[in-house]
């Protein structure tokens, strides 16, 4: 545990502790969000004290909630009783131990388990002009004194809660397999031969940051000429939330000047590495969660869950390779044309190495 987490309500009734903000799901199961609320029953006048965990996706800036529109939709919500007490026996976490410590005796644990068929922390990036919060998926650990007794409909008063953000993240698998293959004979008009593409990567998962090789073999056994080879990475973030949309927004694209003359062969790898820094201005581009202003990366690829139906956000990738064919003969360009292929690209974080030693983090203020 590196850091203790804390946020205090603004009448400093109750403080959140958390051992940390990143949990982990492993796809057949994810981290509990063990935690600790501290509650001084003094001021609370018979009231109860709840701790909910919240999974949201948020689609405009809440300024805009005064109107009377709703502009953020719960996906899961899960909801205990923290004080008082309601006698049931609760295992403590060694992390609940750590964290009842630094509470004291005032302190209560409270846990969640998540369901693997949540979405992870994405945001869709803003455009350059965009204010507010950004639209997304994001999970939040709240606490709060109820006035009323059982109604989680009821509007509390900011002064009577505390809240955290926390991730719900996915590690690349330990285990990286060999590379997709694809490959494509396409025929032309005017053209009683073939031109053969295939394309492969070395590996099936690539780290964020990392550069990626392609492997690209051509037979052009035309009388075209192959003028260009274009190798690009496209990002697909498929939205379900009423309904199902999908957007593809480039994230790296690259041309190479290779030539493949008529009746010839060319064999060779070409290397790209898709970068956020290379994509600050595109808007609605998916990002990794990110907690307060935080460097953080492109979205990772959403790890499949099988057959399980999810809601949010799901995020994949794929690899273009591109050969842009000159037409030749008296038609010249009007022959020319592109040969495509795809392949599937696995781009995540690998799983950090230990931890460090425990230190405090106040968020409060």
């Amino acid at each position: 545990m590196s850091k203790v987490f804390k946020k205090t309500s603004g009448n400093g009734n109750i403080a959140l502790y958390l051992g940390r903000r990143d949990f982990v799901d492993h796809l057949d199961s994810v981290d509990v969000v063990d935690g600790v609320i501290k509650v001084d029953p003094s001021d609370l006048n018979g009231r109860k004290v709840f701790v909910y965990l919240a999974c949201a996706f948020r689609y405009g800036s809440d300024e805009l909630d005064v109107i009377g529109l709703s502009f953020r939709r719960d996906i899961w919500v899960q909801r205990v009783q923290v004080y008082p007490p309601t006698g049931e026996s609760i295992n403590k976490t060694p992390m609940q131990e750590s964290l009842l410590k630094k509470a004291g005796e005032q302190g209560y644990p409270f846990s969640f388990q998540m369901p693997t068929n949540l979405p992870c922390s994405v945001s869709l990036q803003p455009g350059p002009n965009d204010a507010g919060k950004a639209c997304g998926v994001d999970f939040e650990v709240k606490g709060y004194i109820a006035n009323e007794a059982d109604n989680a409909d009821e509007v509390i008063e900011k002064k009577d809660t505390c809240r955290l953000m926390i991730r719900k993240i996915q590690f690349a698998p330990a285990n990286n397999k060999a590379g997709p293959k694809a490959d494509i004979t396409k025929q032309f008009m005017m053209s009683d031969k073939p031109v053969h593409l295939e394309a492969s990567l070395e590996k099936e998962i690539y780290y964020h940051g990392e550069t990626i090789t392609v492997k690209v073999k051509i037979n052009n056994e035309t009388t075209k000429v192959v003028k260009k080879i274009k190798v690009s990475v496209e990002q697909l973030t498929n939205v379900v939330l009423y309904s199902s949309d999908t957007y593809v927004k480039a994230v790296c694209s690259e041309e190479f000047g290779e030539t493949v003359n008529a009746s010839s062969t060319l064999e060779k790898s070409f290397q790209i590495t898709p970068l956020l820094a290379n994509n600050k201005e595109k808007r609605g581009l998916s990002v990794d969660g990110r907690l307060k202003d935080e460097d953080t990366h492109l979205a990772s690829t959403t790890l499949s869950q099988g057959e399980k139906e999810m809601q949010g956000i799901i995020v994949s990738y794929k690899v273009k390779v591109n050969l842009m064919v000159a037409g030749g003969g008296l038609l010249g360009s009007l022959t020319g044309s592109d040969v495509t292929v795809e392949l599937p690209l696995t781009l995540m974080s690998p799983k950090p190495a230990g931890e460090a030693d425990i230190s405090i983090e106040s968020m409060d203020g």
